[in-house]
Order: C-alpha cells, then structure tokens, then sequence
C-alpha cells in the first residue's frame, strides 16, 4: 500500500511535467540532402533523435513533428492549446507567408519559440520577414541544428 503523501507527490510530478511541441514546415523532411552547405548534412530523424535525447536528460516531453501542409501545422498548433507548456516552430518558408500559422499561434498562452536552422539575415531578403517573430518569446536562428536544443532550453527556463 502507498502512504497518501507518495500519492500526492506522484500526482505533482505528473501535473508538473513539461510537454513541449516541436512543429518543423515545408521541405525540412530533405533535412541532410536538400543545400546541405545551407542546413548542414543532418536529417530530421537525427534531429527529432537529438530532441528526444536532450528532452529525457531534462525531464522533459517532446512531441515532435513535420509537415509540408500549411492546415496540418495550424491543426497541430491548434490542439497544442492546453497540452503543451511551450511550443518551437521551424515554420520553413511559411515563416515568410502564412498569416494562418500567425494567426493559430497566437490562440497559444505558452511561450513560442522561433526556429530556423540557418541565418535568414544572411540570406534572400525576403527570408529577413517573419509573421511570427513579433509574437515569438524569442527567436534562434544561424546556429544549425543545435538550434533545437537552445530552443528546448530556453522553453524550460520560462
């Protein structure tokens, strides 16, 4: 039998457990062989591998995820409401043009952090507007695939 404060504190751990949401856009599925001296030679499953990694050594839930559909990226953010105590995005090039993912974001109350693997500064001046920035809790870009676990971090800092 367990003693009652056992209980309690099993629950707490299980309330308190942070789940984060990590949502990747168009053409990041030809991770490792799509301009691979822009985004590097490491494909989406080594980073989703990576994030997994990182999230059991902080104690942490990572539901990560890929689509190259503009309406299955706002479902998911959609459903995030209430799940997730953060959300990264690498909305890819729907950073650039979807007001609808702008729009879904901002039904969250989590904190959101922008994510592009290269420096969009650096690139093709449209790349340098984003409709998320200015909603984001912060942005990481230029720093690779690491990117993801600054991200991860700065979402278990909030």
């Amino acid at each position: 039998m367990y003693h009652p404060l056992f209980l309690q504190t099993s629950l707490l751990v299980i309330l308190m457990t942070t789940n984060i949401l990590i949502l990747n856009g168009p053409n990041l599925n030809l991770l490792g062989t799509r301009e691979p001296e822009v985004y590097g030679d490491n494909t989406l499953e080594d980073v989703a591998n990576m994030c997994l990694e990182h999230a059991k050594h902080k104690g942490v839930v990572v539901d990560f995820q890929q689509s190259n559909q503009e309406g299955q990226l706002v479902d998911w953010i959609q459903t995030a409401r209430g799940k997730y105590q953060g959300v990264i995005i690498n909305a890819g090039a729907y950073t650039h043009t979807s007001v609808a993912i702008r729009d879904a974001l901002l039904s969250l109350e989590v904190p959101i952090i922008e994510l592009h693997i290269s420096n969009v500064f650096a690139r093709e001046e449209f790349r340098h507007h984003s409709y998320i920035s200015d909603i984001a809790t912060g942005v990481i870009c230029g720093c690779g695939v690491k990117g993801y676990v600054l991200a991860m971090d700065a979402l278990i800092q909030q």
